[in-house]
């Protein structure tokens, strides 16, 4: 499949059949997002992959809208490093969307639980704490996501998007 396809087949995947990854389809995966570009090339978010089934049911509790991952076949976290660059939150989401696509060639599934929450400091708070405290995850890190990848259990059914005109203008708006 080529990345334009994986693009276009890409749905956000909320039911998972617990099994596990071949962990060198699952390491490939991950080293998609070591690879996704970064501010100046600078080491400003790193990961944690998860396929202990207890710590994965554990996590899928650090919000209400993350119980996909209970079934995952792993969790990928993805932190990222304010003091290493002001780029951070970017690069931890273009990473989080060359995992997303890696897992969606290799035919897997994947979601994005948001952890950090950029419009309400309480709530973000709450759920880094929750995942930091798990995981061991030191203080200057901040908690971006927890990436859920796995089998897919069911897949959506193809969005309905706006059309391409009504979103993308040429030459100015």
């Amino acid at each position: 499949m080529n990345v334009y396809e994986a693009i276009e087949r890409r749905r956000e995947i909320t039911s998972f059949l617990p099994e596990k990854l071949d962990e060198a389809v699952l390491e490939q995966i991950v080293r998609s997002g070591y690879l996704a570009p970064t501010g100046n090339n600078l080491p400003s978010r790193e990961f944690i992959v998860i396929t202990d089934r207890e710590q994965l049911i554990h996590l899928s509790t650090a919000t209400p809208f993350m119980k996909w991952l209970a079934a995952a076949g792993a969790g990928i976290v993805i932190t990222g490093r304010p003091d290493i660059s002001k780029y951070w939150l970017q690069d931890a989401s273009i990473s989080s969307a060359f995992i997303w696509l890696a897992a969606e060639g290799e035919g897997l599934g994947a979601a994005f639980g948001a952890i950090y929450h950029s419009e309400d400091e309480e709530e973000s708070e709450k759920r880094e704490s929750y995942v930091r405290k798990a995981l061991n995850i030191p203080s200057d890190r901040r908690i971006v996501t927890v990436m859920g990848v796995g089998q897919i259990g069911e897949k959506p059914k193809p969005k309905k998007h706006i059309p391409f005109e009504q979103i993308v203008h040429k030459e100015q708006f």
